[in-house]
């Protein structure tokens, strides 16, 4: 069994309390499998350590991606009683761990109080990514399913569009 936690849109909140060290990864991504075993090993040394570590798949958890607004792969975000640092040393073992054990952490920027997981802004941003989730699981349920070209379902969701602008124009 894996010492990593795995975080979803349903216990994210568990980050606010405590220090945890967090990845956002994609399984496709080849830089997130290089880092893998590293990630698993600072895992193993996290009680040592005093902290937690922990993943998130952003292929399924797009609304908690979207809250700490994640743009490339794989992100590593640490975390101390809810203010949030991104991590953007080496991804060695022995940085990793110095970063927590010599307090490296202290020396970064916390990320801006608007642009934190716990603001409404991110709230809000973690609703639009996964309402984008959800536009793709219509596309591939018309153009998968039903077999509708995909020309058509674009064509269908720009129609969506435009009768929703049309109405809340109203």
């Amino acid at each position: 069994r894996s010492p990593v936690r795995v975080l979803c849109g349903s216990n994210w909140s568990l980050v606010l309390q405590g220090q945890w060290m967090l990845e956002f990864y994609a399984p496709w991504c080849p830089a997130c499998q290089q880092i893998e075993s590293t990630w698993e090993s600072f895992a193993k040394e996290s009680e040592h350590l005093d902290i937690t570590v922990a993943k998130v798949d952003v292929t399924q958890e797009p609304g908690l991606s979207g809250r700490f607004f994640v743009t490339t792969l794989p992100t590593i975000y640490h975390a101390n009683d809810g203010v949030f640092r991104r991590y953007r040393g080496s991804r060695t073992l022995e940085d990793l761990q110095g970063y927590i054990l010599e307090r490296k952490w202290e020396a970064v920027e916390p990320v801006a109080g608007w642009k934190s997981p716990s603001s409404i802004m991110m709230h809000g941003m973690a609703g639009l990514f996964h309402f984008s989730g959800w536009i793709r699981q219509i596309h591939n349920y018309l153009t998968g399913t039903l077999g509708i070209h995909v020309w058509a379902s674009y064509a269908i969701f720009v129609l969506a569009t435009l009768l929703i602008g049309l109405f809340l124009g109203l």
